[in-house]
């Protein structure tokens, strides 16, 4: 498979562009230079780095790339222990913004590069690609709010992919969201990942997106009976994490993810 094997002409789920964009969400870990070599190497004619301005409270970074046919918008995500603060210190109450109630640290940190990255991506806009998004992690959390902020004004947004995300905004919002995007967002969830578990549904917190669930064997599914009947499994990691303990993360790693994706090319869970 080429390393960035990719439709950009469907809606659709399909497994190579989950594979693509789980690799694009691990890219985005990366700084300027290495991001633009390897958006070269898959194809895309250039790319733009963006991060929060120095001194700024949030340290978010994103890349925008572009090719004929498409334009992609990745968000970078962060290291377990620091997304553990995120998700349990104060910056966890909601915010009540234009899409409706969502974490306040997640809304915020976004809004550090929100008008940079609009510029962004109209300037790769030019010649009406479809537009993607995706994330890993904190990154997820981003890719989420910037496509339904983007909804928000009718921007057409192809799919939105995410990998290992917390819990971004109330049921007010994943009602809304779900109603508008949720036939195009695919959301991944491996295994044991705890940090697709908070912030907590009792905390006020639901999730957007259809869910496709890797088993412990590696294998995905979209049937949400099985991830229903996983869940009391990982009650005692999720309270060791919100109790300031780390658990499980393993399953976080954005290299799992592309893994699972990678073995589950030939299967369509749907």
């Amino acid at each position: 498979m080429k390393p960035f094997d990719f439709n950009p002409n469907t809606t659709r789920w399909e497994a190579k562009n989950a594979v693509a964009l789980a690799l694009a969400s691990k890219l985005a870990y990366r700084g300027p230079a290495a991001v633009d070599s390897m958006v070269r190497q898959w194809g895309f004619e250039r790319s733009t780095f963006l991060a929060s301005p120095k001194g700024a409270r949030w340290d978010t970074q994103a890349f925008v790339a572009s090719r004929a046919d498409m334009v992609l918008v990745a968000f970078r995500g962060t290291e377990p222990d620091d997304l553990k603060d995120w998700i349990t210190d104060a910056d966890c109450v909601q915010a009540t913004t234009e899409v409706g109630g969502v974490h306040y640290g997640f809304w915020s940190a976004l809004e550090s590069i929100w008008e940079p990255l609009l510029a962004a991506i109209e300037s790769h806009q030019d010649r009406a690609q479809s537009l993607w998004f995706t994330g890993h992690s904190l990154g997820a959390a981003l890719a989420t709010l910037a496509v339904a902020r983007l909804r928000r004004k009718l921007k057409p947004v192809h799919s939105l992919y995410t990998y290992g995300s917390p819990r971004v905004g109330t049921a007010e919002f994943s009602d809304r969201f779900d109603r508008d995007f949720s036939d195009y967002t695919f959301r991944y969830v491996n295994n044991a990942d705890v940090v697709t578990r908070v912030p907590t549904r009792e905390m006020g917190y639901s999730h957007v997106g259809q869910t496709l669930y890797f088993d412990a064997e590696g294998e995905v599914h979209a049937d949400m009976h099985f991830w229903n009947r996983f869940l009391e499994v990982i009650k005692g990691d999720l309270e060791e994490l919100l109790q300031g303990k780390l658990a499980l993360f393993s399953d976080h790693a954005v290299d799992n993810y592309i893994d699972r994706a990678l073995k589950n090319l030939s299967r369509d869970p749907f």
